[in-house]
Formats: structure tokens, C-alpha cells, sequence
């Protein structure tokens, strides 16, 4: 027997045996993998922020001197460009906040006292109206809807636990989110101050234990990969920005409430393709209308009216050019994403479509002109 035969014999049989202890110890092995995908979750979202910050960080590393060549100036441009991006990253973190969260503390109280005039006010047009019987009414008249509120949030609160319970849970939590977020943040740094070395690393392991028809392709569909996410992140950053400007510049015009925060909503929510603009401004309607019903359905039919407009001129010119990937396979991509994995689901969905479809495009393109080649030399 030749001795790629056996080495290929030994291998299939070392993986069913693998394959074999996994299914007949699953709960075991699915645990340890559960440990495992546990431990690693710093090191996940550490790679994501990495990617996202060194979109920004290479603006940066562009623009910082780019062609000089003092000693400081080379060695300093990488160590001050990632400064000014985390800054840059936790500033805009700090407006956003500053903008919503004082405007959405004063919705939410609106909110607790306008209920129990709603509530009297629609019992009062069913009396006018004739719609209930006279005992029914007399016996919705006689509700206290403002301590009937107060009741049920007690009894949410006191169903919960006690509150010293609720309180340490919620600070168990809190530490948990801020040690997974401060131990991302660090590897992400690490990534991003040795990503040249890590790059040349990885790329001479690759080398080293990969076929070249192998190496040759992962390193293109990593590329286009790359490529696909950079300009989708990128294109949405900025068709968010200019959909949240024009939002609030329009609500400042036509003289509606809650234009700033509703404006940072909908740039927020516009992250997310196609329906992002929509939950925002669901959200929107919702707080503005109540204060104000009319102003609520002007709303609206503006909002209709810009995503219309933003949709057809500048989400086409901005991302959907970029990416190069046509619009139902877009809609496709957000419907599918956001059904498997949720909203992370539809943000990932679009990049991800569309490095598909921009290397099953390639490929078919590759075919068709060898294709053509052969069929070209068997007529000559």
C-alpha cells in the first residue's frame, strides 16, 4: 500500500473515531464546548471591535502624515491613530446618549401620567357613544387607574423577589458585561498594535501547513470577504448619519417634538438595512403621538416620504454600489439574517450575501471565459 493511501486511511479513520465519541458522550462533549465558546467570548467580540475600529484607525493612519518620513512621526502613527479612534468611538458613544437618554427620561414619565387620562378619556367616549351598559360604565367609572398602575407595578416588583435579590443580580451582571467588555477591549487593542506582525504570522503558518490551490483560495474569499464588510460597514455608517441629519432638520421644520432624539433613533435603528429606518420611527411615532396624534400621522407620512427618497437616491449611490449586490438579494439577506441570528443576523446578513454573491459571480465569469477560450481553439 503507497503511503499517501495510508495516511489517507489514518486520517478518516482517527475522525470518525472523533466523530464517534462526540455522538456517543454528546452531553459531555457539549459541554466542554459550551466551556470552551464561553472562555472565548471576550476574545469573539475583542476580534469585532478590533475589525471595527481599524476601519476608523486606517482613515486615520492615512491622513496622519502620511508621507513623512521622520522616525517619530513612523513609529508614533499607529499608537496615536488608535488613540484617536477609541476617542473618536467613545465621543460619539457620549452624544448619542446625551441626546436620547434626558429627552427619553422625560417620554417615559409623559408616558406614566398620560395612561390614566387616555384610559378616562376612552371610557368617556364609550359612555357618549352608547357601546357599554350603563352598570359596566358606572363600574369602569369607579376605577382608580392611577393607583390601579401603582398596584401592579408593586405586585411586578414584589412577584420578582426581594429587592436585595433583584439589586445583587443586576450588579452581577453589570460586572459580568463590563469584565467581558474592558478584557475585548484589551485583546482588540493588542490585534490592532501588532496587526502586522500577527498578519505576517498567520500568513507563514498558512504557507507552512496549506496547499497552495488551498492557501490561494482562502486568502481570495478573505479578501473579497474583507472588502464586502468594510465598504458595507462604512456605507451604512454613512447613509445612518445623513438619513438621522435630514430626519431631524425635517422635524425641526415642521415644528415636531422629540426631533434630536428621534433623529439619533432613527440614525441608530438605520443600521440596520431596509427595516432599521422603520423601527426607529415606530418608535418615534409612538412617543410623539402621545403628546400629539396629529403631529404623530405628520410624522409618519414625512418619514415615508424620506425613507422613499433615501431609499431610491442615496442608500443606491452610497452602500447598495459598493457592495455590488442587487436589491432583492438584499431584502433577502435582512429577512433571512434577522430570522437565524436576530438583529446581529441582519447586520451581518447583507456583507455576508454579498461576498457570496460577488465570488459565485467571479467564479461564473472565470467558467464562461474559459469556456468561450475552449470553445474559440476547437473552431480554429
Amino acid at each position: 500500500m503507497k503511503k499517501p493511501e495510508l495516511k489517507t486511511i489514518v486520517t478518516i479513520t482517527i475522525a470518525a473515531f472523533i466523530l464517534y465519541l462526540c455522538i456517543h458522550y454528546w452531553p459531555a462533549a457539549a459541554a466542554i464546548l459550551s466551556t470552551i465558546l464561553t472562555a472565548l467570548i471576550p476574545l469573539l467580540i475583542g476580534g469585532i471591535f478590533a475589525y471595527l475600529i481599524n476601519i476608523l484607525m486606517s482613515f486615520y493612519e492615512r491622513n496622519f502624515f502620511p508621507r513623512s518620513a521622520k522616525k517619530f512621526i513612523c513609529k508614533s502613527r499607529r499608537t496615536i491613530c488608535l488613540i484617536l479612534s477609541i476617542i473618536s468611538l467613545i465621543a460619539l458613544i457620549a452624544l448619542v446618549i446625551s441626546l436620547i437618554v434626558p429627552q427619553l427620561v422625560s417620554c417615559i414619565k409623559l408616558l406614566i401620567a398620560e395612561i390614566p387620562i387616555a384610559i378616562q378619556n376612552g371610557i368617556s367616549y364609550l359612555e357618549q357613544a352608547n357601546i357599554l351598559s350603563e352598570e359596566l360604565m358606572q363600574k369602569l367609572s369607579a376605577i382608580n387607574f392611577q393607583s390601579e398602575i401603582r398596584q401592579i407595578a408593586a405586585t411586578v416588583f414584589s412577584g420578582i423577589g426581594s429587592i436585595l435579590d433583584l439589586f445583587a443580580g443586576l450588579i452581577s451582571s453589570f460586572i459580568s458585561g463590563i469584565t467581558t467588555t474592558f478584557l475585548a477591549l484589551v485583546f482588540a487593542i493588542y490585534l490592532l498594535i501588532g496587526k502586522d506582525k500577527l498578519t505576517i504570522q498567520i500568513t507563514r503558518l498558512a504557507k507552512r501547513y496549506l496547499k497552495e490551490k488551498h492557501y490561494s483560495t482562502i486568502t481570495h474569499t478573505l479578501s473579497i470577504m474583507n472588502d464586502c464588510f468594510h465598504r458595507f460597514v462604512v456605507g451604512q455608517c454613512i447613509d445612518a448619519v445623513i438619513l438621522g441629519v435630514l430626519c431631524t432638520i425635517g422635524m425641526l421644520l415642521l415644528r415636531l417634538p422629540y426631533a434630536l432624539m428621534i433623529g439619533t433613533v432613527i440614525a441608530f435603528t438605520a443600521l440596520i438595512p431596509i427595516v432599521g429606518a422603520f423601527l426607529g420611527g415606530g418608535v418615534g411615532a409612538f412617543l410623539i403621538f402621545m403628546q400629539s396624534p396629529l403631529q404623530a400621522l405628520i410624522f409618519l407620512i414625512f418619514l415615508i416620504i424620506l425613507q422613499q427618497l433615501e431609499g431610491d437616491l442615496i442608500y443606491p449611490r452610497i452602500v447598495g454600489s459598493s457592495i455590488g449586490l442587487p436589491g432583492i438579494w438584499v431584502l433577502a439577506a435582512v429577512t433571512v439574517g434577522g430570522g437565524v441570528f436576530g438583529v446581529f443576523g441582519m447586520l451581518i446578513g447583507v456583507p455576508v450575501a454579498a461576498t457570496l454573491y460577488r465570488l459565485l459571480k467571479n467564479d461564473l465569469e472565470q467558467h464562461e471565459c474559459l469556456r468561450a477560450n475552449t470553445n474559440s481553439q476547437a473552431k480554429s
